[in-house]
């Protein structure tokens, strides 16, 4: 058992605190994209009243792997005990089901709004730049017009941009590159070829 990331479990006992746990289970949350700085980490420890820190990240990594089963899978707040196998203390299991169901929808909401919504080219107009004299290279002016569907309001952006002769040759480059990735994207979603799948 102590050399399974559940074993590290018994060591939130040491908080005392029904409080501790928490603040450990928001600081987490609060951190899943940067990971813990050096002072969450101290803090942490010295809750968990470690003596030796190399215990603290099998611990976390524990935690951070049952937050995400509770917010990223379909598991109801009544389903949640059952992540957690036999071998975890029952006292620890009432606790951590308690606060996990007490923050599971909070959560869920924040990773809705973490969600980005890339805004959309809408429309795409240009015109040669007027010259002042006829020693200046020639550039066109690009005009975008651009749609974000995830703001409430009217959401369009405007982009304006010039482009000489061999600054359009390397962005030609570059969008012939990827429409040949796209391509061979779509052959290979055609295919049914599996999905590699990126592990956190």
């Amino acid at each position: 058992m102590a050399n399974t990331l559940w074993g590290h479990l018994p060591l939130l006992v040491n908080t005392n605190s029904k409080e501790s746990v928490e603040y450990i289970l928001q600081v987490l949350w609060r951190t899943r994209k940067t990971g813990l700085d050096a002072t969450d980490r101290l803090v942490i420890a010295e809750m968990l009243q470690l003596t030796n820190h190399s215990d603290l990240d099998p611990l976390l990594v524990c935690l951070r792997m049952l937050m995400r089963r509770c917010v990223y899978e379909n598991i109801s707040k009544d389903e949640i005990q059952k992540l957690f196998p036999d071998e975890v203390l029952p006292e620890l299991q009432r606790l951590l089901t308690l606060l996990l169901q007490k923050f599971q929808r909070e959560w869920r909401e924040d990773v809705l709004k973490d969600q980005v919504t890339m805004p959309r080219l809408k429309a795409m107009t240009w015109n040669m730049a007027d010259q002042d004299t006829e020693i200046l290279d020639p550039v066109a002016v690009i005009n975008l017009k651009l749609q974000n569907d995830a703001q409430s309001s009217s959401g369009e952006l405007e982009v304006k941009f010039q482009l000489d002769k061999d600054t359009l040759d390397t962005m030609l480059k570059s969008m012939y590159s990827i429409r040949d990735q796209l391509y061979d994207a779509g052959e290979t979603s055609n295919g049914h070829l599996p999905r590699e799948t990126n592990m956190v």
